[in-house]
């Protein structure tokens, strides 16, 4: 049997690979061999389908149990990884041969597998592929594009705007996403006869996938656009200006519906999803909605007591009491000035910290001895 894709191998990872160690190599190779980044390299685009597609499989439980299910019957070939059907009372032969009707009864009809494997199906009203059906070659909505934004601890506390630059996937604007020169035509792909996809398998059985010269178009210019090398998109930067809602925090998204990747065959655009990573403060602490600081007060505030003025999260000062005889490490809480979401507020908790000094002059230090002789302290 030929050898079959190895999609572990493909990504360069193990099968016992976890599902981070699976991205990572997913967003290394796929970086590595985007074609944006390699215009003269027209192998890169193939390696760089087949990245998507085993990561497309790899990074789905379900998927991947299949997938390994398969790896372990022999069911694609894997040259050496698979074996043949277990004879009654014994361990399978070197030579011993693979049908696809040892399978049936784990996987049902195998070209079903292979339709749901490599997500082919066309989704119904319900929502799960429908077996045997292929890819529709119409409209079809963009990629969802997800960003991790890093964001001040004020913005996210109080809320506020940000801009963010991405980087998307649009319409060529010279040849309006033809791919051909203006003023030229467009002709079949012979790569793929005009259909826009291609199949490979083994067997009796085939999977299809995108045409890889022609992205699944099933046309290619005579001349190719010079802006966009003939792909009939272009990479760009687009700045969006966000609202940051009061009190996100690490790991909030927000969706912004219609600013993702452009659509297929005229198809609506994906989704942005912009995921919240909260800079730390290196004043304010957050638990919650509660907001912890921790303020320095010298012993004879702590002594004596004292008033202190605590700077809070709107950017307002507040007073705080000290009463005397306060130990360091006390916590005073200042209720109402904390995060607000929705209709909940937090508190913030000033925590105080006597601290002494290091070095004291001459009359510090006859006042200190003075203090320790009528307190009966010795030192």
């Amino acid at each position: 049997m030929a050898t079959g894709k190895d999609f572990y191998r493909i990504l360069g990872v193990s099968e016992k690979a976890d599902p981070d160690e699976i991205k990572k190599a997913y967003r290394k190779l796929a970086k590595k061999y985007h074609p944006d980044a390699n215009r003269d390299d027209p192998k890169a685009s193939e390696r760089f389908k087949e990245v998507g597609e085993a990561y497309s499989v790899l990074s789905d439980p379900k998927k991947r149990k299949q997938y390994d299910q398969m790896r372990r019957f022999g069911g694609i070939g894997f040259g050496g990884a698979g074996r043949g059907p277990r004879p009654p009372g014994g361990a399978p032969g070197p030579d011993a041969s693979f049908s696809f009707d040892d399978l049936q009864g784990g996987f049902g009809n195998i070209s079903d597998l292979f339709s749901s494997l490599f997500d082919l199906g066309k989704r119904g009203a319900d929502g799960p592929p429908r077996p045997g059906a292929s890819r529709p070659s119409g409209r079809q909505k963009g990629d969802n594009v997800e960003y991790v934004v890093e964001i001040p601890f004020l913005t996210a506390a109080r809320g506020g705007k940000i801009s963010v630059n991405v980087a998307i996937t649009e319409d060529c604007a010279t040849c309006g996403g033809g791919g051909a020169k203006p003023g030229t035509e467009l002709k079949r792909c012979e790569e793929c006869n005009g259909t826009g996809n291609v199949s490979f398998g083994q067997g009796g059985f085939a999977v299809k996938r995108p045409c890889p010269a022609c992205f699944g178009r099933g046309k290619l210019p005579e001349t190719p656009c010079a802006s966009c090398q003939g792909r009939g998109a272009v990479r760009q930067q687009r700045k969006i200006s966000i609202n940051v809602r009061p009190g996100v925090e690490t790991g909030s998204k927000v969706r912004l519906s219609g600013q993702g990747e452009r659509g297929r065959g005229g198809g609506p655009p994906g989704d942005l999803i912009i995921s919240y990573k909260v800079k730390p403060h290196r004043f304010f602490k957050r638990d919650g909605l509660d907001v912890h600081v921790s303020v320095p007060i010298n012993i004879v505030q702590a002594t004596l007591g004292s008033k202190i003025r605590v700077k809070t999260i709107s950017g307002k000062k507040v007073v705080l009491s000290i009463p005397k005889g306060t130990q360091s490490g006390t916590k005073f809480r200042i209720r109402g000035q904390g995060i607000e979401k929705g209709e909940r507020v937090g508190d913030q908790y000033v925590e105080v910290v006597v601290s002494v000094p290091e070095e004291l002059s001459e009359d510090e230090r006859r006042a200190m001895e003075e203090f320790a002789e009528a307190s009966g302290l010795k030192h």
